[in-house]
């Protein structure tokens, strides 16, 4: 019997409507769209701005272009993941509306939160679920309304950060196609220096809390880009040794778009060519759960039935790590 491996069938993408450009920063805080570009690589970001449209808005949007494409019965879906910083609620699980809201309704769902490596996470655990052979068919999706914890007024962190969603199916293969390898890593020292600190059960929301900007998303930008940096091209080499891999072997880096000097500090200490890293910072920003997927749907067109992919993350907590992929389809 051939080993089962878990490929992604298809894909499906949602950003929102709204343009928040670098030129528009300009007028809300001190900053200049030069100094945004040059040290993030961002030239605009999406956002949902309509009142009571959540993350699952959007997770829905990706999940229902994705079945829409691959021509799917949602009854057929056996587990709906969302892998989000900023699930619509506390308690109540974003996974589980959305399911319900796609049509999904014989599959389970939940939530799982890695902060900015929630995807890279979700990957290992869809693709754990199809291997078990239990499964036959597991959505996952990345999804994350950033801008509902973004102070607007703080031109340290609303410069990065945007809205959308992202959605890729996983199946069973034969043809030893999809994921082959991981390294997933986390350390807790992190978590001082990227966080929300107030609306979870250490810090409850309060008017003193609200008063002091507590609700918001808080960077030590210095401390979590040395992190990033280190930790993110650390994994990658370490998984391209594991699987006797060299920069020719490898045909994209899928890297999470946090900011484009991390993503070419990683290529470059692998030597990779800049045509085989996937890039789209610049039309996004970071969308945290979502920028893998996002990248996914940009440039499924290029990527090859049996390419082999090399997919990085690097998020709060801290959370990181690094995945080998070989890609199951031609679009």
């Amino acid at each position: 019997m051939k080993k089962i491996t878990a490929v992604i069938t298809a894909v499906g993408k949602y950003v929102p409507d709204f343009v928040l450009t670098n030129t528009m920063l300009e007028k809300m805080v001190d900053t200049n769209d030069d100094w945004i570009t040059s040290r993030t690589g961002i030239k605009e970001r999406r956002i949902l701005k309509e009142e009571g449209k959540g993350t699952s808005y959007m997770a829905i949007k990706a999940a229902k272009q994705l079945l829409e494409k691959k021509n799917l019965d949602p009854k057929e879906i056996d587990l709906v993941i969302v892998s989000t910083a900023t699930p619509d609620m506390q308690a109540a699980s974003t996974a589980v509306y959305t399911a319900t809201q796609i049509g999904a309704t014989n599959a389970f769902g939940f939530d799982l939160e890695a902060a900015c490596s929630s995807f890279l996470y979700g990957m290992s655990v869809a693709s754990s679920y199809i291997e078990s052979g239990r499964y036959k068919k597991v959505l996952l999706i990345g999804a994350d309304k950033c801008s509902s914890m973004i102070d607007y007024t703080d031109r340290a962190t609303c410069i990065i950060f945007g809205d959308g969603a992202g959605a890729v199916l996983f199946e069973p293969n034969e043809e030893g196609l999809g994921l082959q390898d991981e390294i997933l890593k986390s350390d807790g020292v992190g978590r001082d220096f990227l966080q929300v600190k107030a609306g979870g059960s250490l810090h409850r929301i309060t008017k003193e809390a609200i008063d002091k900007g507590e609700q918001f998303v808080f960077q030590d930008g210095k401390t979590v880009f040395k992190n990033a940096v280190f930790n993110m091209a650390d994994v990658t080499v370490k998984i391209l040794e594991r699987n006797n891999l060299t920069n020719q072997d490898l045909n994209w880096l899928a890297a999470h778009q946090a900011n484009k000097r991390i993503v070419d500090a990683t290529a470059n200490r692998i030597s990779l060519e800049s045509s085989k890293v996937m890039m789209n910072i610049e039309k996004y920003g970071n969308t945290t759960s979502a920028t893998i997927p996002l990248l996914l749907a940009d440039y499924e067109k290029q990527i090859k039935k049996g390419d082999n992919i090399i997919f990085a993350s690097f998020g709060g907590g801290f959370t990181w790590g690094a995945i080998y992929y070989k890609w199951g389809y031609n679009s």
